[in-house]
């Protein structure tokens, strides 16, 4: 396994001190956001956890080579290269071996994180049940992995361009445990209550932190969904943003796009017809969650 694996100077050095390491994905570098924001944010989203006690480790795949923990020329490389293909758990093996690029999803990053003995994990939302799945089974790998990789996700919800009560419903079929950062609402991305329940609501850090421990040293193996919701400052107003979501999957539907693209394309579309409001939100949700992971990633 190591023979794959390269870890940056910074995260080298956490290892050996055994400091707190907080994982963070790469899709959002080559698949989320537009050049130079991208950049900016995977910057700053590093920083962030920095500032709050831990030790960032950005993850992906370059020239077949797993890394853990970017340099800032790797982070442009994957904002400007062509051609970095998204990568979930099926797509890892054949990315080595042909010694290609590779983004990493949430469910690629949980994989990667865990070879590492990384427990946290910072996103911006997880994948889920797409809407109409009962038609195209279009159900994200993210719920799989979250079912048997022990890796703790903190993200603000699901994305809220998926169906929020059928990806509930699953994650509580594979035994996943929903934590609320201090709050008892599901947030859905762009706004801060979904109108569903977590499971559990978590008063901070330490109590996060215990409960992933007793999970763990219990044997029950598998992720947990702690849900941090949007900063309420920037929270969008809800029947704003599922009009403008109606909007996306409509002209997505109308262009026939699915699978993989069907996530970008609809980041992209909210974001032109919200005139970037989207992207702002997106941006402090990512780097809410990489400030409270860290805290998470100090107390465990």
């Amino acid at each position: 396994m190591k023979k794959f694996i390269d870890y940056s100077e910074e995260v080298k050095k956490a290892i050996g001190m055994n400091k707190p390491l907080v994982a963070l994905e790469s899709t959002i570098i080559s698949h989320g956001m537009p050049y130079p924001k991208n950049v900016e944010t995977a910057l700053m989203c590093e920083d962030v956890v920095r500032k709050n006690g831990a030790v960032p480790a950005t993850i992906a795949i370059i020239k077949g080579r797993i890394k853990i923990g970017l340099t800032h020329e790797e982070i442009e490389y994957l904002a400007n290269a062509k051609g970095i293909l998204k990568m979930s758990r099926r797509d890892i093996p054949a990315v080595i071996a042909q010694n290609q690029d590779g983004a990493a999803t949430v469910a690629a990053t949980m994989i990667i994180a865990n070879l590492a003995g990384i427990k946290i994990f910072a996103t911006g939302g997880i994948g889920g049940v797409h809407r109409n799945a009962q038609n195209t089974f279009d159900i994200s790998a993210d719920l799989q992995e979250l079912g048997k990789t022990s890796v703790a996700v903190v993200c603000a919800g699901v994305k809220s361009i998926l169906d929020i009560g059928l990806t509930l419903e699953y994650l509580e079929t594979l035994g996943v445990p929903i934590l609320g950062y201090k709050t008892e609402k599901f947030p859905a991305f762009y706004t801060d209550d979904s109108g569903y329940k977590v499971d559990y609501q978590v008063n901070g850090a330490v109590h996060a932190a215990q409960i992933l421990r007793t999970k763990w040293e219990l044997g029950l193996n598998g992720g947990v969904v702690i849900a941090n919701p949007i900063p309420s400052e920037y929270s969008m107003d809800k029947e704003y943003i599922d009009s403008v979501i109606k909007k996306a999957i409509s002209q997505a539907e109308l262009k026939g796009i699915k699978g993989k693209e069907i996530t970008p394309f609809l980041l992209e579309s909210i974001k032109d017809i919200t005139k970037g409001e989207s992207l702002s939100a997106n941006i402090e949700l990512v780097l809410n969650n990489a400030k409270v992971a860290a805290m998470i990633a100090c107390e465990l």
